[in-house]
């Protein structure tokens, strides 16, 4: 069964975006799931297919936008231990292992961070990102390991997407890159959009997509005759993009070690020490890793701030390059 939303547009609207338009109209439907539907080719325009969400609309276009009727899916609980760092009654901030994918999605349906959160209180989760997303605010990638903040309600998920939206979230985060960044310290701002090689990966854009701001400071650098460099790195985000790290790090032309999605072809490692080799080697995720998180409490208003440890693996490598340097 398919809805139509039927539009047509008057004096104020013209000229916008169409995508824009249909939001500021229905506003129970997110601008990322309307860009979504009209991307697929459920849009029409005077009876004609568009593809394009940012095609400018004209005084009395008809707008026909059809929405299909999604499969429900039951979200089975996981009994999963979650490493939980703080609660209260609002919000609850998790240290997620990497591995573990955020929500449910395409190919990922059960053992997911939500179905762990369903099992540990499924009635103390927020309902505004739908069922498959209850609690959820933000996320970081299945291979990132870090803090991730949860909604328990309604009010304390507005409050929190607030900061998210207006960028006032502290977020910093540790990765280890090949290579030495130069200069060692500064910001990267860019355009982010979807590659055009492939739609599942981000890439930097002269002129298109959305602005992204990344600040960086080198923490350790290792060079050594028995070592590839590498660099221990530091990024706080003033944007929260798709895959934002990981495509600036690579734009910059020093991918983060692990990353399968986002790497260059790197010259066969010579005199490594073979310990450190075999580390590399097996290291089967992007290492990066979301260090803090601070944000306003949404009913007391106060600070608060957490912390995570590096995780076992990344501290290995690590302490293994600080080894070698000595």
């Amino acid at each position: 069964m398919i809805k139509m939303i039927n539009l047509t547009v008057n004096d104020d609207n013209q000229n916008k975006r169409v995508d824009s338009f249909i939001s500021s109209i229905k506003k129970d439907i997110s601008r990322s799931k309307i860009k979504s539907l009209i991307e697929k080719g459920f849009l029409k325009i005077n009876n004609i297919k568009i593809l394009e969400p940012s095609k400018k609309i004209k005084l009395k276009d008809k707008i026909q936008l059809d929405i299909p009727e999604l499969k429900k899916l039951k979200i089975k609980p996981y009994k999963y231990k979650l490493n939980i760092i703080y609660e209260d009654n609002d919000v609850l901030v998790i240290n997620k292992p990497a591995g573990l994918v955020v929500h449910p999605g395409a190919g990922n349906i059960d053992n997911t961070l939500v179905n762990a959160l369903i099992n540990y209180d499924k009635k103390n989760l927020s309902s505004i990102n739908g069922e498959l997303r209850p609690g959820i605010v933000h996320r970081i990638d299945k291979d990132t390991s870090g803090l991730i903040v949860v909604a328990k309600n309604n009010f304390a998920h507005v409050h929190l997407s607030k900061q998210f939206s207006e960028h006032s979230i502290d977020r910093k985060y540790i990765l280890l890159i090949w290579g030495k960044l130069r200069p060692q310290s500064g910001k990267i701002k860019t355009y982010i959009t979807r590659s055009d090689k492939n739609r599942q990966l981000m890439s930097v854009s002269q002129s298109k997509g959305k602005i992204a701001i990344t600040n960086y400071k080198t923490i350790e650098l290792f060079e050594n005759e028995n070592s590839p460099t590498l660099s221990l790195v530091e990024c706080k985000l003033e944007t929260g993009r798709t895959h934002q790290i990981r495509v600036h790090m690579t734009y910059k032309g020093n991918p983060i070690l692990g990353d399968k999605s986002y790497k260059k072809k790197l010259k066969k490692l010579k005199n490594i020490d073979e310990e450190l080799n075999k580390i590399i080697t097996k290291f089967n995720r992007q290492c990066l890793h979301a260090k803090s998180l601070g944000f306003l409490h949404p009913t007391t208003n106060k600070n608060l701030f957490f912390e995570a440890e590096l995780p076992d693996d990344i501290n290995k490598i690590v302490k293994k390059l600080r080894t070698i340097s000595i």
